[in-house]
């Protein structure tokens, strides 16, 4: 296993991001899979509450019971949108009791989505809560986590405020926060990078995104996540796994990684900047409609109408996602979705674009 350093601290150079558990109700099934993890080397463990039916935390608490048992040591990272101190305050000591341990190594002031959204943490006191908490040990490190853009992470991070950012990052959207993680560090940050995989769009489609592997008999993911960890900035990239299998293959492919070199690295860059950056990573912040629109089903599904054509479209809504076009017809242009996506992506034109490429 690969290892780096977060603020002092030996942290496996692969994160356990506990938002994808299988059957999150099967709580044996799904702590056997953080055990699975945390026998393989990875140390750094990803939680949040509300993931997987609320149970996330839960579950992750469990098998911290059987992980402080052995002589590796490990971190957890857990977080709080609230922006109420007092709130942000409760939520904290819930997590606490929840994950079964006396201070969280990495608090996250969480879901920070535009600048008006970052001063409403100030003004209602979840940066002070924050701090407070860290004051009194039950917290380590202050950091926050977002989708903003690289240009406002940059201004949040000049603030002063946090040791480390956890923002979504990958081949197909790295322009997009490179600003971000240059500012980071800059200011002696860590980095923990969500979405690596570019919400499963990378390892979908290998035709696509070939030109990704640069070393024989690489798969999407290996190639993926070595590109990531090519890039010594990157402290720690965050898997959802579902299971022990993907654990076990995840492992695998950071156990196969050969740095990339800068040459390799730069036409990766240069290849994506020019065909791939306005791709949906999935992230589902445009989960805002008020017409109950599952917006980012039709966005993944405009991906595939980019990479394969209109002829994938209908099935790619109806067999992955039982949707259908039609559904688009109760779309009032309120313009939410738009405002919430955190990639600014034209989601009424992309809509229209998949009327068109279904009706054709």
């Amino acid at each position: 296993m690969e290892y780096r350093n977060y603020k002092g601290r030996k942290t496996a150079a692969l994160g356990f991001g506990g938002m994808r558990f299988e059957n999150p109700g099967d709580m044996d099934s799904s702590v056997e899979t953080v055990l699975r993890a945390y026998e393989k080397g990875i140390t750094y463990f990803d939680t949040a509450p509300g993931y997987c039916d609320d149970k996330s935390e839960i579950i992750i608490g469990e098998a911290i019971k059987e992980m402080k048992k052995g002589s590796r040591p490990f971190t957890i990272s857990t977080k709080s949108s609230k922006a109420d101190g007092a709130e942000l305050r409760e939520q904290l000591e819930e997590s606490l009791k929840r994950l079964n341990v006396d201070t969280i190594d990495y608090y996250n002031c969480w879901y920070v989505l535009t600048r008006k959204d970052w001063e409403s943490r100030k003004k209602g006191g979840a940066v002070d809560a924050i701090l407070k908490a860290k004051e009194e040990g039950l917290i380590k490190h202050a950091v926050f986590s977002t989708h903003l853009p690289g240009p406002i992470i940059r201004e949040v991070i000049e603030e002063g405020y946090f040791e480390g950012v956890t923002l979504g990052y990958s081949m197909i959207n790295f322009p997009f926060r490179q600003d971000g993680i240059k500012a980071a560090v800059e200011n002696d940050m860590g980095v923990v990078v969500m979405n690596p995989l570019g919400g499963g769009v990378i390892t979908e489609n290998e035709d696509a995104f070939s030109f990704l592997k640069v070393h024989k008999d690489q798969s999407m993911l290996e190639a993926a996540l070595h590109f990531l960890l090519s890039d010594p900035r990157i402290t720690v990239p965050l898997v959802g796994f579902r299971n022990k299998n993907d654990v076990d293959t995840a492992v695998a492919a950071v156990e196969s990684f050969k740095p990339y070199t800068e040459q390799e690295i730069q036409y990766i860059q240069k290849k994506v900047e020019s065909e791939f950056n306005q791709l949906c990573t999935s992230c589902m912040y445009c989960n805002v409609c008020p017409e109950d629109i599952p917006v980012w089903s039709f966005m993944e599904a405009y991906n595939h109408l980019t990479l394969k054509g209109s002829e994938s479209v209908s099935d790619r809504l109806k067999w992955h996602w039982g949707t259908d076009i039609a559904v688009l017809d109760k779309c009032t242009k309120c313009l939410k979705c738009e405002r919430a996506c955190t990639q600014t992506l034209p989601i009424m034109d992309r809509f229209e674009e998949l009327k068109k490429a279904v009706n054709a």
